[in-house]
């Protein structure tokens, strides 16, 4: 007869067992559409159409239905579709370096206008700055959509329509960072900061030395919500660009026509990789930015 403590191993390895497949199903439900989508961008333009072209083929009461064949292995590798997206047709890069050249100064002086504003709510109190600080949350609740149209009558009428500042002055003094890092912060021991004004360190030398190397991981943690948040948008470049040659290749992407679309697979999988790649090598600051209580060892 087995003793009961077997039984409860026993019992915790099949539920340890049970719960790691159900987990890996999810992740790969999670993940199918990435593989979907980099399988497709290796595959031939006939044998695309030949498996999806059922999905985009018109009829006269909307969407053809029929069959799909789903297949995770091309029948023929071709890198056609990324020789025609990297060098034969200049817009699909040109279209990334317009996302490129719109997110990253968002990114830098968000986090800097962030941080500042940031030191200043967790190193002030009172009624006042409490007010301030709830005016904040109430923007980062609402959608941007809610303040698109607002912004549109302020970019117009500072002239900004159709540059690049009508969407980076919003990012860069969005509320989201300021949040974020002022909860942080405020967690600080303020003991810290208190042992260095006693040593003779200003409020600019505490800020630099002190309170932003204690705050790099909610930083970075920020750094990658903020680019990932901005690298996917798409109204704001549509109601503030009327020249499509300043569209990001978020915006670029969806005009694509039903005939390319092999080259919109491997258009995507280009747009994916500045994304994953930040997200990979990030993982471990965003974790700790978020899920860390600003606790010092």
């Amino acid at each position: 007869m087995k003793s009961p403590v077997k039984i409860s191993k026993y019992k915790r390895k099949v539920v340890s067992v049970i719960l790691t497949a159900f987990a890996g199903g999810i992740a790969l439900l999670f993940v199918m559409p990435m593989i979907i989508t980099v399988v497709n961008s290796l595959m031939e333009e006939r044998e695309i159409q030949s498996n999806y072209g059922v999905l985009f083929s018109e009829t006269t009461g909307g969407l053809a239905m029929g069959n799909v064949n789903l297949k995770l292995i091309p029948d023929w590798v071709s890198l056609q579709q990324y020789f025609t997206v990297l060098l034969k047709s200049p817009d699909y890069l040109f279209k990334l370096w317009n996302s490129l050249f719109l997110v990253l100064p968002i990114v830098v002086f968000q986090l800097v206008v962030g941080c500042m504003a940031a030191y200043g709510f967790a190193n002030t109190k009172g009624k006042a700055m409490a007010i301030v600080f709830f005016s904040y949350i109430v923007l980062m609740l609402m959608p941007y959509q809610v303040t698109l149209v607002p912004n549109y009558f302020v970019a117009k009428w500072m002239n900004l329509l159709d540059t690049n500042w009508a969407i980076w002055f919003p990012g860069i003094f969005s509320p989201f960072s300021v949040y974020l890092l002022t909860k942080y912060m405020r967690r600080i021991p303020w003991g810290i900061v208190e042992a260095a004004q006693m040593d003779g360190a200003g409020q600019w030398q505490i800020f630099c030395r002190v309170i932003i190397p204690i705050c790099k991981g909610a930083i970075a943690s920020c750094a990658i919500l903020v680019f990932i948040d901005y690298w996917n948008m798409v109204e704001q470049p549509v109601v503030l660009f009327s020249n499509a040659d300043f569209y990001p290749l978020s915006v670029f992407l969806s005009k694509i026509q039903m005939e390319d679309i092999g080259i919109a697979f491997a258009a995507a999988v280009v747009y994916m990789i500045p994304v994953t790649l930040i997200f990979l090598y990030g993982e471990e600051y965003l974790i700790d930015g978020i899920a860390s209580q600003g606790s010092i060892k």
